[in-house]
């Protein structure tokens, strides 16, 4: 830390001061953090146990899951416990790991995400070499890749907000932390950091937005010449993917390409991000996918005869 910080402890304001609103917030979001993490853990374990389940797609969603509990769990539980305290707070060096974590996975699964939709355009528009393309060896380069992004693009976060003094106030009006409200505590002019950070995450989300967005535009002019049922099995595969892109990227992308602000709408769009789409993941990919609901019967009915013996 940088060596004028008066500051050792923060204050986090939270969603409400309401403490009978914060309890039904506890109601709610404890069950949706719980199905979160048991859905997409359910993915992982699915995909190493089942055989049918060991192609590059599913290779990737397993990672994409495991992503996703740590990307939840970087925030929602201490969320969680705090709407049952009268005082939320957090250690300035906490914070700053909330924050590095945060962005972290967030920008794995933004890389994981993009591979994603490669790997359906290999399938689709070069179906003959896709086993060739999309070996094993280059899936795990791809997903050791997107984690290295992550890091990478998190330690330059982290960098630049280190580099700042922290001297007073001690209050974040968010219900986490994260940079932008972090920014505004430091007594020093920011705006240099936070042009660094916002070209950081910004770049990165659109320049990843912009592959997958040419990956599907490419895909659907591909589907021109196929068969009505050619193209219904084709965009089956994608539909799934589709939908869990545009619930991660539409709120990111309006929270931090933009000049930062004091937007109370800021926290529900960040609820959303961080508790919601999280849960809806695992739903959507299993809901729309036969060979996933069939490999999540048959590890069930496993475990059943198991326990019956």
């Amino acid at each position: 830390m940088a060596s004028a910080n008066n500051v050792t402890g923060l204050i986090i304001t939270g969603l409400f001061q309401d403490p009978e609103v914060q309890r039904v917030c506890f109601a709610v979001f404890l069950p949706v953090y719980l199905v979160t993490v048991v859905g997409n853990g359910l993915i992982v374990l699915t995909v190493k146990v089942s055989k049918s389940l060991h192609s590059p797609m599913y290779f990737f969603l397993s990672h994409l899951s495991l992503v996703e509990i740590s990307y939840s769990s970087t925030v929602v539980p201490k969320f969680i416990t705090d709407l049952l305290s009268k005082i939320k707070t957090i250690s300035l060096e906490g914070c700053v790991a909330q924050i590095f974590f945060f962005h972290f996975f967030g920008v794995a699964e933004t890389f994981l995400l993009t591979v994603m939709a490669y790997d359906r355009y290999v399938a689709i528009c070069k179906p003959l070499h896709y086993t060739t393309i999309m070996s094993r060896p280059v899936c795990h380069r791809l997903v050791a890749g997107s984690w290295l992004g992550g890091f990478l693009h998190s330690m330059v976060q982290i960098i630049v907000t280190l580099q700042l003094p922290f001297c007073g106030p001690n209050v974040i009006d968010h219900y986490f932390c994260d940079l932008h409200p972090l920014f505004k505590l430091a007594c020093t002019d920011t705006s240099v950091e936070g042009a660094v950070v916002l070209a950081n995450s910004g770049v990165l989300s659109i320049f990843s937005l912009l592959i997958l967005v040419t990956s599907y535009i490419v895909i659907l002019v591909n589907l021109r010449n196929r068969s009505a049922e050619g193209r219904r099995r084709a965009l089956s595969t994608c539909a799934s993917h589709i939908a869990v892109v545009t619930l991660f990227f539409g709120p990111p992308i309006f929270l931090y390409v933009r000049p930062p602000s004091t937007f109370t709408a800021d926290k529900w769009v960040a609820v959303f991000y961080t508790v919601v789409t999280p849960m809806l993941n695992p739903i959507i990919y299993t809901l729309r996918n036969a060979e996933m609901k069939i490999a999540l019967r048959s590890l069930w009915g496993r475990n059943v005869n198991s326990g019956a013996e």
